[in-house]
């Protein structure tokens, strides 16, 4: 938008100064005709002045038109003039035509300063017969007889180069740039609201894929524009490959669950006979048998940790994003976790608003409120309470769990999130109640509210007790 503008005054700029130079060129030109007419115009008889067309001839060009008018030296106060002699000669048909539209264009009336001082001016005009003519110069010629004005006027085929007499703009040239440029705005503009139209079908295309309502090559079907073709053939790719990773690491997450959990299966019940045989004076091999057994009911924890959070990864990459009513996923993570509260002698308190609905892919949010739930549980004392806070904005929907436990210590509140991260106290670690306590809980809370479009927080509650606070786009926009 600016290259056009900056060209246009570089342009106009040289324009003015060639209009000076062909102004100053004309109007010396007009000077030497009127001082070579001086000595005839001092012996003409003003009576019979038709002689002086003859004489005027002699100094006309082609394009070039000369007007001799003539105020007599009685009449300078009347503000008189008269028209004498013209070349080309004027027709005696078209002398009043002639008059009126000198008149009408404020030529007569600029005669009368003409004979005090020399007035020029660019004055554009158009003559009767419709012809255009180009008002370069007016210049008096004093005489005893009283004062006669030369007026040469040039037709604008003359200056086609130059803008004489009108604005730049209105140039022929300029004009044409100014045609071509919008042209090309236009065509320019036509692709950009075609490449806007494509992504925006890309944009819905890649919803429509994330809630699981569109098939294969779906970029590609939906692209009209031929440069974009490549990149939808790739995206189609992309969604592909994703796809085929997500039942690859399902399938392995399966593979590899199944294969430590047989080992460890039988290694449990080969255990049993061990228990058995070990005399219960024999501390030592009591205690031995003990730390295999709480060994083995860890690694399970982690291998149930492990197939959980590859399956949930799984979900990210293929499952659809679907609306998820929030409230009912609470209550379902809740029930599932009632044995728990109960056994630990705690009190859930659940303060949620009705028919919140986000977009969630399948099982995200549950390992979300159930992750989150367990931590608070698991940290809380018996007797305490555990509160459940849902609320919806206009934008967005809180979440905040919050528990009755020790908190965290203030220099370590920011890892809370990070992966194998764990402030549980000793002899927690060994602890079977709730499964999954291998550093990875809180850090999949936090991929999967990001993976969602909302945060996830923490912070120490005034009177005790860890706060976790997470938002979420409402209905999954971004």
């Amino acid at each position: 938008m600016a290259l056009p503008v900056a060209l246009y005054f570089q342009f106009e700029s040289a324009d003015r100064q060639m209009r000076e130079l062909v102004t100053r060129a004309i109007q010396d030109r007009s000077g030497l005709i009127a001082d070579a007419l001086r000595p005839a115009l001092k012996e003409v008889d003003t009576a019979s002045p038709l002689s002086l067309n003859n004489e005027l001839a002699k100094y006309s060009s082609n394009g070039t038109v000369l007007k001799l008018m003539f105020q007599p030296a009685g009449e300078r106060d009347a503000g008189r003039f008269y028209f004498v002699a013209s070349a080309p000669q004027v027709r005696p048909d078209a002398m009043t035509a002639e008059l009126d539209e000198l008149g009408h264009r404020g030529i007569l009336q600029r005669l009368s300063q003409a004979c005090i001082w020399d007035a020029t001016d660019e004055i554009r005009y158009r003559q009767a017969d419709g012809s255009v003519e180009l008002l370069t110069s007016i210049i008096p010629i004093r005489t005893p007889s009283g004062c006669w004005v030369l007026t040469s006027t040039h037709v604008t085929s003359e200056f086609l180069n130059t803008s004489i007499g009108r604005p730049y703009w209105e140039t022929r040239e300029i004009r044409l740039a100014a045609i071509i440029y919008l042209v090309v705005a236009l065509l320019a503009l036509l692709v950009a609201i075609s490449i806007r139209l494509s992504l925006h079908r890309f944009r819905t295309v890649a919803n429509e894929i994330s809630q699981g309502r569109i098939g294969d090559h779906a970029f590609a079907r939906r692209n009209v524009v031929p440069e974009l073709s490549t990149v939808a053939t790739e995206l189609d790719k992309l969604v592909h490959d994703l796809q085929r990773v997500s039942r690859q690491i399902r399938q392995s997450a399966e593979d590899n669950a199944h294969s430590f959990k047989t080992p460890l299966a039988a290694i449990r019940s080969a255990l049993e006979p061990v228990r058995r045989a070990v005399p219960g004076n024999d501390a030592r091999a009591r205690r031995a048998i003990e730390i295999v057994d709480s060994s083995l009911a860890r690694l399970l924890a982690l291998v149930n940790a492990a197939q959980s959070y590859d399956i949930n990864t799984a979900e990210m990459l293929e499952a659809p994003r679907l609306p998820t009513d929030v409230g009912q996923t609470i209550g379902e993570a809740v029930h599932h976790l009632r044995e728990l509260l109960a056994n630990r002698d705690i009190n859930l308190i659940r303060r949620l608003d009705e028919g919140i609905m986000v977009r969630a892919g399948r099982g995200m949010l549950e390992v979300v409120v159930q992750n989150v739930l367990e931590n608070a549980i698991s940290f809380s004392p018996a007797g305490s309470t555990v509160a459940v806070t849902l609320t919806a904005n206009e934008d967005t929907v809180e979440l905040q769990i919050d528990d009755e436990g020790p908190g965290i210590e203030p220099g370590t509140i920011d890892h809370v999130f990070e992966r194998y991260f764990s402030s549980r106290p000793g002899g927690a670690e060994g602890s079977t109640e709730v499964a999954g306590h291998s550093g990875l809980g809180l850090w999949i809370v936090r991929r999967n509210v990001e993976a969602l479009g909302g945060q996830v927080s923490a912070a120490n509650r005034p009177g005790g007790g860890l706060s976790v606070v997470i938002v979420l786009p409402r209905n999954g926009h971004r």
